[in-house]
């Protein structure tokens, strides 16, 4: 790897989300990481582009990269990327994600808490409903910013990109969840459309375990037009994780109708 290579290896890292350059033992490897988040990464080059695999991080990450990178894992480590434009992409879908996947979420809610606690007046700091508010606020903000890297900033059922319009819907609600490791979890929910967003959180739809989007019968064939649902829409991935959370709201979607 010649200086040219490592700078541009370097430089796509401090623009995709990798910002710190670490020491490596390889001297053909450049290994990357981030004060935002606890993945590391090493990149080579290779003769037809680059080589890159997460070296430190989530057991999730590389499962998750290889949804986004179909057929640029063949073993589900390393990633092939062709050009500088694959690598940058593939380091910023990597970051996204590591700042998504439990239980990154968690920690920046915590110090996100701390700081939104020290801003208080004191008489409001020793008040329970204010605490209680605060927290709740917190907690949402760094949900729905979790589900945004998560899902790429797009509803996971329609791809709309449109900010305004999404919502950061859970499954398991946020009153019901005993931890925060629960409220926060990734998995627990979906970036939904605003429309989606509402039914799914009135227990109007929701989807299998193969991710198909399931209608409650009270909802007229009209309104199924009016309101867009058809029976192509589902979610454009499923990972097993949600499961547990979907089996959850899946339950209370069949008691409202049952």
């Amino acid at each position: 790897m010649n200086m040219l290579q490592r700078a541009l290896i370097e430089k796509a890292g401090h623009d995709n989300g990798f910002e710190y350059v670490l020491p490596a033992q390889n001297a053909e490897r450049v290994v990357l990481a981030s004060a935002r988040h606890a993945a590391e990464v090493a990149v080579e080059i290779h003769e037809q582009g680059f080589v890159a695999a997460v070296t430190k991080g989530s057991a999730m990450l590389p499962t998750e990269l290889d949804r986004s990178f179909p057929g640029a894992s063949p073993n589900g480590q390393t990633f092939s990327l062709r050009s500088e434009a694959a690598l940058s992409r593939w380091l910023r879908r990597a970051a996204a994600l590591a700042q998504a996947l439990p239980n990154q979420a968690v920690l920046f809610f915590e110090s996100q808490l701390q700081a939104a606690l020290a801003a208080l007046e004191p008489a409001a700091a020793k008040n329970t409903e204010v605490l209680r508010i605060v927290r709740q606020r917190v907690g949402q903000q760094a949900f729905r910013q979790a589900m945004l890297d998560y899902w790429g900033a797009a509803c996971a059922v329609t791809g709309i990109g449109l900010p305004q319009a999404l919502r950061a819907s859970h499954a398991k609600a946020w009153a019901v969840c005993i931890t925060d490791a629960e409220r926060l979890d990734v998995y627990n929910g979906f970036l939904l459309s605003a429309n989606l967003d509402a039914l799914f959180d009135c227990y109007l739809i929701s989807f299998s375990d193969e991710g198909e989007l399931l209608i409650a019968p009270s909802i007229s064939a009209a309104e199924r037009v009016l309101l867009g649902l058809t029976a192509k829409l589902r979610l454009r991935w499923l990972d097993k994780q949600h499961l547990p959370y979907l089996h959850f709201h899946r339950a209370q979607f069949s008691n409202l109708d049952g």
